[in-house]
Formats: structure tokens, sequence, C-alpha cells
């Protein structure tokens, strides 16, 4: 068990200093590349009530049309995944299950509908926000600093985003991603099929959902696949 004041120390006064600010160009990659450049990242929300931030530390890859687990599947643009067919680096905010936010990036070319799933974060700033916005009163242990945001509809909750922030730029807005560390090595990132999507067919399998290995903060864990991605 860690020690409360090792895991917090002044959540309510730092403020990080994110100076690596991702711009427009860093998007246009290919969505394979772009799902693993993305792990490692910083995501930050600026907000009224204060600025949260987390490292982005598993993700999943859709892409569009042929992809039976894609929202854009078919081809057939929708007011739900119009922001898809624009130039990559925007959010894609989606409403699920009745309760949940997710928030995608928007990668791939000008009307090819393709979009990457941020899955968990490893929260790094404004935890004390992330808590209330999560209703988590202790977070004495890594297990409860993950339960933050260790899965899409948490990380969505705990940072505040909501239906409004569908379409932002993520490189110049109050939702921005941030640079803070080199690339990850291909050794430190694991592979294996995205979670339930069961529905989707031969879709099912394909391993496209990526992770910092062994992680405390996944969403799930699984053993990765040794599966050329």
């Amino acid at each position: 068990m860690m020690r409360r004041e090792d895991i917090i120390t002044t959540i309510t006064s730092t403020r990080y200093p994110w100076n690596g600010q991702v711009d427009q160009e860093f998007f246009d990659l290919p969505t394979h590349e772009l799902a693993k450049r993305l792990l490692g990242m910083i995501c930050v929300h600026e907000t009224p009530l204060g600025r949260t931030a987390g490292r982005i530390i598993e993700v999943e890859m859709y892409k569009g049309p042929w992809d039976k687990a894609a929202h854009s599947y078919g081809g057939k643009m929708t007011e739900r995944t119009r922001v898809m067919y624009g130039p990559p680096g925007h959010a894609y905010v989606y409403f699920i299950y009745g309760m949940h936010y997710c928030l995608n990036v928007v990668s791939g070319p000008v009307g090819y509908p393709e979009a990457i799933l941020i899955r968990a974060l490893e929260p790094v700033e404004g935890l004390d926000i992330m808590a209330k916005r999560r209703q988590i009163r202790h977070l004495g242990s890594m297990r409860q600093v993950c339960q933050l945001t260790n899965g899409p509809g948490k990380l969505a909750q705990a940072l505040g985003i909501t239906r409004e922030h569908y379409g932002l730029p993520l490189y110049n807005s109050p939702l921005t991603l941030y640079h803070d560390q080199d690339p990850l090595p291909s050794s430190q990132i694991a592979a294996g099929p995205r979670i339930n999507v069961s529905y989707a067919q031969e879709a099912a399998d394909f391993p496209w959902r990526f992770w910092i290995v062994d992680h405390p903060c996944l969403s799930v864990k699984t053993p990765a696949q040794k599966t050329k991605t």
C-alpha cells in the first residue's frame, strides 16, 4: 500500500509545466502509428473548476468503413460521425450505455473516418478535482488513484469531458495533448484485441488495442499478443 503523501503531494497547488503542446501536423500519421505515438502523452483539460491532466496509457484504433467495430462502418456519414470525416486531431466524443462519454482522437486523412479511443489514463494533475467528479473520497493507494481514469467512461468523467467537446482541436483548445517524453520503444508497448467488440465478427480479433506494458492503471489487464501491428 502506497502512502497517501507519496501519491499526492501538491494536488491543489502545483501546475505542471506542460510545455510540449502538439501541433496540427503531429496528427498526420497513419492511424496505427498515431495510436502508439499517443501512449505516454499528456491529455490536459482546462476548466473553470481547474486543470486536470492524465498520461495516456491505453488506446484502441478504429479503421473506418471496413472495420465492423467502428462507428463509421459502412461509410455513411451521420451527425454522430461527422467529425470523423474531417481533418485529424479533433475530438470525437460520443455517449454510450446512456451514461458515459468517451473521448476519441480523429485520425486518418480527410474523408477517411478513422479514430483512436483513449481507454485509460494515469492521473498526473488535478486529482482532487477528478475525485470530486468521480465521487471517490479516498486516494490512499495506487489502486484508488487508478480508479479515477482506468476506463474510457471514467476518464471522460474525471476530466469533465462531455458532448460539448465534440469537434474541438486537440492541439489548440481547452482540451489539448502535450508531449512529455520521447516516443515509447516498442518493447514497452503491448497489443491485443479491442474490448467489448464481440459483435464485430472477424474485426473483434484485430490486435488494435495498444497499451503500456504492466501499467497499473490499465482498464483491462490481458496478456499481450506477439502479433505484427
